[in-house]
C-alpha cells in the first residue's frame, strides 16, 4: 500500500479538493474517493512527489516545514475539537482542511489513516517524530492511558505557546541590535574599502612621515582590500573547525559550561535552562507521565550539555531513593530558590504548582533582563561604531591639516 497526493472534483459542491490517501494503486484509490463522493483527477505516488521534489532546487525549502508555532496552533485546535466531543479521527480530518501548510496537511492525513486501522494516536505520532518532539508523544500516550486526552492537549497548547512567547521576545529584543551591529560592520567596511584607500594614497605620494593611527587605518585598509579572500577563509576555516569540535562530546561539554561562565550571558542562559526545566517538567507531571520518564524527556530538552548531565545525575540519585532537590542543590547550577521551592513541593505534595511559579518567575525575571540589557546594548553600539567613524575621520584629516601647515 502506497501513500497517494490526489486532485479531484466533490460531486456534490463542484468544488477542487485535493489530500492524501493510501492506497494499493491508483485505480483502487479511484473507488475509495468515489464512495467518498469525489472523481479523481490526478494520482502522484509519494515517493515520485519526493523524487521531484528532491530535484527542484529549492533555497527556501526550510519556510515551508512545520514549525512549533504551526504545531501548537494545530494542537490547540484539536484540543478543542476533542473537547467538544469530536471523534479523535473527525477532529483530525477536519484540520486537514484548516491547515495551510502541505507538510502539516501530509502529517495529519497519515494519523487520520493510521487511527482509522486501530493504531493508538501515540504511536502515529512516534512515526513523525520531526514534526513532534518526545514530550509530545510521551504526554498524548500518558492522556490516552488515563483517558484525559482533551487535557493533555490543551496543556501542551498552552506549554508550547509559552515556549513561543518567551522565543519569540527574546528574538524581538535583540533584533535590533543585532541590525545595528551588521549595519555598523558594513558601514566601516564600505569605509575601510572603498573611500579610505582613494584618500590615503596622496600621503603615500608625498613621503611623509605618518601618525601611528594613519599608518594603522592605511594597514588595516591595504589588508582587507588586497586580501580580504584570506580573511573570510580563514574566518571560515575558523567556524568550521569550531563546529566540528563543538560537535563532539567534549566539545559541547566544554564549550557549554562556558556558556554557562560568561559574565551577563552566562546567567541569562542559566535563567532560560531553568525556566524550560521548570515548566516542561511541570507539563510533563500534570498529565501523568512518570518522574523519572518525565526527568528523562526534560534532559533531552535543556539544550546544554552539562545541565543535562546534572540532571542525568539526578535521575541515578531519585532511582537510589533520593529526592529531586538534592542532587541539584549539589550540582551547584540550580539556584538555591528554584532547589528550595522543589523540595517545598516534594514535602507539600504541590510539585507541579511550585514548577509552574519557578518558571513564571524565571521566565518574567528572563524578560527583565533581556529589555535592560538591549536597552544597554543599543547606545554602545551607536557609541561604538560613531568611535570607528570618529578614528577613520581623524587618521585622514588630521595629517591634512599638518601637511597644510608645513606648506603655509
Amino acid at each position: 500500500m502506497a501513500l497517494f497526493e490526489y486532485r479531484g472534483i466533490d460531486v456534490g459542491s463542484g468544488k477542487n479538493v485535493k489530500g492524501y490517501r493510501d492506497a494499493d494503486s491508483p485505480k483502487a484509490l479511484r473507488g475509495l474517493l468515489r464512495r467518498d463522493g469525489i472523481m479523481l483527477t490526478l494520482a502522484t505516488p509519494e515517493h515520485e512527489r519526493k523524487a521531484k521534489s528532491r530535484r527542484d532546487i529549492q533555497l527556501l525549502a526550510f519556510l515551508y516545514r512545520p514549525s512549533s508555532a504551526d504545531v501548537a496552533v494545530m494542537t490547540r485546535q484539536l484540543a478543542t475539537l476533542v473537547r467538544a466531543g469530536v471523534p479523535l479521527v473527525e477532529s483530525i480530518e477536519a484540520l486537514v482542511d484548516q491547515v495551510e501548510k502541505e507538510s502539516l496537511v501530509r502529517v495529519l492525513t497519515a494519523l487520520a489513516e493510521a487511527l482509522k486501522e486501530g493504531t493508538a494516536f501515540a504511536t502515529c505520532l512516534a512515526q513523525h517524530a520531526k514534526v513532534f518532539p518526545p514530550l509530545y508523544i510521551n504526554m498524548v500516550a500518558a492522556g490516552e492511558a488515563s483517558g484525559t486526552l482533551e487535557t493533555v492537549l490543551e496543556r501542551l497548547a498552552d506549554f508550547m505557546e509559552a515556549q513561543a512567547r518567551l522565543k519569540g521576545k527574546l528574538i524581538s529584543a535583540l533584533a535590533y541590535p543585532v541590525l545595528m551591529t551588521l549595519i555598523a560592520t558594513a558601514l566601516v567596511g564600505a569605509l575601510m574599502v572603498g573611500v579610505v584607500p582613494k584618500v590615503t594614497s596622496m600621503f603615500e605620494s608625498l613621503q611623509q612621515e605618518l601618525p601611528w593611527y594613519t599608518a594603522l587605518l592605511i594597514f588595516v585598509s591595504h589588508m582587507l582590500a588586497t586580501y580580504w579572500w584570506l580573511l573570510f577563509g580563514t574566518l571560515g576555516a575558523g567556524i568550521y573547525g569550531f563546529r566540528r569540535w563543538r560537535n563532539t562530546p567534549r566539545g559541547r561539554l566544554t564549550w557549554d559550561r562556558f556558556v554557562l561562565r560568561v559574565p551577563i550571558f552566562g546567567r541569562l542562559n542559566l535563567l532560560v535552562a531553568v525556566a524550560r526545566f521548570a515548566r516542561t517538567l511541570s507539563t510533563l507531571l500534570a498529565s501523568g507521565v512518570a518522574l523519572l520518564s518525565a526527568m528523562d524527556i526534560v534532559k533531552s530538552v535543556l539544550g546544554n550539555a552539562q545541565l543535562e548531565a546534572v540532571v542525568k545525575d539526578a535521575i541515578a540519585s531519585i532511582r537510589e531513593g533520593e529526592s529531586i532537590a538534592e542532587p541539584l542543590r549539589r550540582s551547584g547550577y540550580f539556584p538555591p530558590m528554584v532547589t528550595h521551592m522543589i523540595a517545598v513541593g516534594e514535602r507539600s505534595g504541590q510539585l507541579e504548582q511550585m514548577l509552574q511559579n519557578v518558571s513564571r518567575s524565571y521566565e518574567a525575571d528572563i524578560e527583565t533582563k533581556v529589555t535592560t540589557l538591549t536597552s544597554l546594548l543599543e547606545p554602545l553600539i551607536i557609541v561604538v561604531m560613531g568611535g570607528m567613524v570618529a578614528f577613520i575621520a581623524m587618521s585622514i584629516i588630521l595629517p591634512l591639516v599638518q601637511m597644510n601647515q608645513m606648506v603655509q
